[in-house]
């Protein structure tokens, strides 16, 4: 009911203002780049994102400038996985959401496009929030932890993990889902942190070691986070604002959220073009719309309540509610190393778990 009383509230508030004729674009873009997106009349987006914040922005977006706009939810490993094998002849011009890992590694391939410098990156907090070459630009960012059921901890007799090293306790076995290496971005931005954090040989041996306790592996990473409350799953690992979403949202007030005590990680969700786009201009305008604070306000209504990443938006209350800050993201945490090394390391990750892997990480 939230959420529809939510998407209700900014369908009429954008019926307002979506004739703008004579008066400045509310998202502040420039009105030749309007002009040129309405022309073309149509975008198609990609979204790893939650789907209603998706739903919700890209219907604003179509109400606010007259633009049709259709998009699709993919998760951050399958989209890569599509515009590769489209080869320079992408199906959707922009990709909006989801962890920057795989942004990163499909800009390194050559298909996404930085050509186009949005004007409202000037409200990015810091530099941190885009690619250093302009492949992409931040929208948000969250913290990776875990979430628990109390219930069936309580049951149990069982505490709640506070670190990363809790987690491959015995008593853990069987309790703990994750979401999978093959389509998802989270799992790579925890491969990451733990090679950097222990060392590539000892980071592979963790995560080696954890796989013993996983009972399932999901494709999406926000996965484990939508069993918790349920009880299906008992501990997962995965942003814990998916886990504030489950509680808030969804009521489920057996979800307990935990930081590790040992630092963590943060995703940061991107916007950015696909190289070839059919819509350049309207892709461009897309960009202009996903990093104002009409788009980016959105997603508190719609139940995700990522940390915001520009100085003229609204913070979503809840992350502080709940008590998260970006303060626990482990400093040591080496970004540009990272965009290097993901792909390697989640492979040097598979190989390790063996033949074990082919039945665990299919995406079919």
């Amino acid at each position: 009911m939230k959420k529809f009383l939510a998407l209700l509230l900014c369908a009429v508030m954008l019926l307002s203002c979506a004739s703008f004729a004579g008066a400045e674009d509310p998202v502040g873009a420039d009105a030749a780049l309007v002009e040129a997106a309405k022309a073309e009349g149509e975008l198609v987006v990609y979204g790893s994102c939650e789907e209603p914040y998706l739903a919700a922005a890209c219907q604003a977006f179509e109400k606010l400038y007259g633009i049709k706009t259709s998009f699709q939810r993919l998760s951050t490993g399958e989209v890569p996985t599509k515009i590769e094998e489209e080869n320079g002849n992408p199906s959707a011009d922009v990709w909006f959401g989801g962890t920057n890992n795989p942004y990163d590694a499909l800009a390194a391939k050559g298909f996404l496009d930085n050509s186009y410098v949005p004007a409202n990156a000037s409200h990015l907090l810091s530099d941190l929030y885009k690619d250093p070459n302009g492949y992409w630009y931040g929208i948000y960012t969250g913290i990776l932890g875990f979430m628990v059921n109390t219930d069936e901890l309580a049951r149990l007799g069982l505490e709640a993990p506070q670190s990363w090293d809790d987690l491959l306790k015995e008593e853990y076995k069987g309790l703990i889902w994750f979401s999978n290496y093959n389509t998802a971005g989270t799992p790579k931005l925890a491969c990451n942190l733990m090679l950097q954090m222990k060392g590539h040989d000892e980071g592979i041996a963790y995560l080696v070691a954890l796989d013993k306790n996983i009972q399932q592996y999901t494709k999406s990473g926000s996965g484990p986070s939508k069993n918790v409350g349920t009880g299906q799953c008992v501990i997962g690992i995965g942003f814990l604002h998916d886990g504030i979403t489950q509680i808030l949202d969804n009521g489920y007030e057996n979800v307990g959220l935990v930081v590790p005590s040992d630092g963590t990680a943060c995703e940061i969700g991107p916007v950015a073009i696909f190289k070839g786009a059919k819509h350049p201009n309207a892709a461009k305008l897309f960009m202009e719309f996903a990093l104002s604070p009409a788009c980016m306000e959105l997603a508190d209504d719609t139940g995700s309540y990522q940390f915001l990443v520009i100085d003229n938006a609204q913070q979503p209350e809840a992350a502080a509610q709940f008590g998260l800050s970006l303060d626990a993201v482990w400093d040591g945490y080496d970004f540009a190393k990272a965009v290097k090394e993901t792909t390697q390391n989640v492979e040097d990750v598979i190989n390790a778990l063996g033949d074990a892997a082919d039945d665990r990480f299919k995406t079919e």
